[in-house]
């Protein structure tokens, strides 16, 4: 016998099939229908089920852009398991270019979800009972909000045994443990017994094409390391692992003037950038409170007292980091050759 159909939405997706199932979502008050698109690619062989997801906020679209092209890769005609891909969770969100849904709230601050709740609330019920229940394991691309941006880098809870050794997997350049806030995908997935690792990149409605190569990579890295692609000949460049993160605000409102970029090695009292005002005077260092690396920044020199302006992760391993840099700028890391790679967006 051959296997199972796989079942999502009333729909059976034949194996050796590849289907995308549209979810219907609460509709705009134009009487225009709305749906969330659920692509299943479902392998001819047994293994599990991989959910890989993306614009949670509806204006971090660099993950929009890696499940395009991960859903191009040859490689998927060999699947063993089960793919759900959802390149636009929060559609009314990402339709108007804005990290929340219409009812303005954070629809990753707002899971479980009720069927009866906000709206927020009902996307929530929805994409957890419809599409991530069905899952085993759970990746979810995220981008730094609107003026802000973000190192490459993995965040896991790696506490849970089934979690950990594929969030290493990933081969990110830098991978944190980080405990799932409550209201998050990642909290109510753990729940049903779906860990999710995330994926953060880049900034919020911008293409970064770097960003969007590591993440291509990283998704497919965990995929062979589930035993759903066959495997590589050379393991991928481990992650630099942060024992912590802090961030670095702001000592008085005023205008930023930035001296280090996403990626830099930095010591404890460096001074990171300085903050006055338009005429020049009282300006003020911003300091450092760590050695470590920038893993994200803000990008807009606007910054009011208080306001987090880097955020830096604590390491030992230098000389590992140095060899993702390097690899990042030169981009060898990121053509492979088993990868079909499409032209780079500048």
């Amino acid at each position: 016998m051959g296997r199972a159909d796989f079942e999502i939405h009333g729909v059976g997706v034949k194996a050796g099939q590849k289907l995308v199932v549209d979810i219907p979502l609460p509709g705009l008050y134009t009487e225009t229908t709305v749906n969330m698109p659920v692509h299943v690619v479902h392998g001819k062989r047994e293994g599990p089920t991989l959910l890989v997801s993306a614009a949670v906020h509806g204006d971090e679209i660099n993950g929009v852009e890696i499940i395009r092209r991960l859903l191009l890769q040859p490689q998927l005609k060999k699947l063993r398991g089960t793919l759900l891909v959802v390149p636009i969770v929060n559609v009314l969100g990402f339709h108007i270019q804005s990290r929340y849904l219409p009812d303005r709230r954070d629809l990753n601050r707002s899971f479980p979800g009720r069927e009866q709740g906000s709206l927020a609330a009902r996307l929530a019920h929805i994409f957890l009972s419809e599409v991530v229940r069905r899952a085993d394991l759970g990746i979810d691309l995220h981008t730094a909000a609107i003026h802000r941006d973000n190192f490459p880098q993995i965040r896991a809870d790696m506490s849970l045994e089934s979690l950990a050794p594929l969030a290493k997997a990933f081969a990110a350049p830098m991978l944190i443990h980080s405990a799932p806030p409550d209201g998050s995908l990642r909290h109510s997935a753990s729940v049903e017994q779906v860990p999710i690792m995330v994926y953060e990149a880049g900034e919020a409605l911008r293409f970064d094409e770097v960003a969007i190569r590591v993440g291509l990579r990283g998704v497919v890295n965990v995929m062979r390391e589930m035993g759903m692609l066959s495997l590589k000949r050379k393991p991928p460049k481990p992650s630099v692992v942060l024992r912590s993160t802090a961030w670095v605000r702001a000592p008085s409102s005023g205008l930023v003037r930035m001296l280090v970029k996403l990626g830099d090695m930095v010591s404890k009292e460096d001074v990171l950038a300085f903050v006055g005002d338009a005429g020049g005077s009282g300006e003020k260092p911003i300091v450092s409170s760590s050695d470590g690396v920038i893993i994200g920044r803000t990008n807009l020199p606007l910054v009011y007292e208080g306001e987090a302006v880097f955020h830096v992760g604590r390491t030992r391993q230098a000389s590992l980091l140095e060899q993702h840099l390097d690899a990042m700028q030169d981009g060898g890391q990121f053509n492979l050759p088993e990868i079909v790679e499409e032209p780079e967006i500048v």
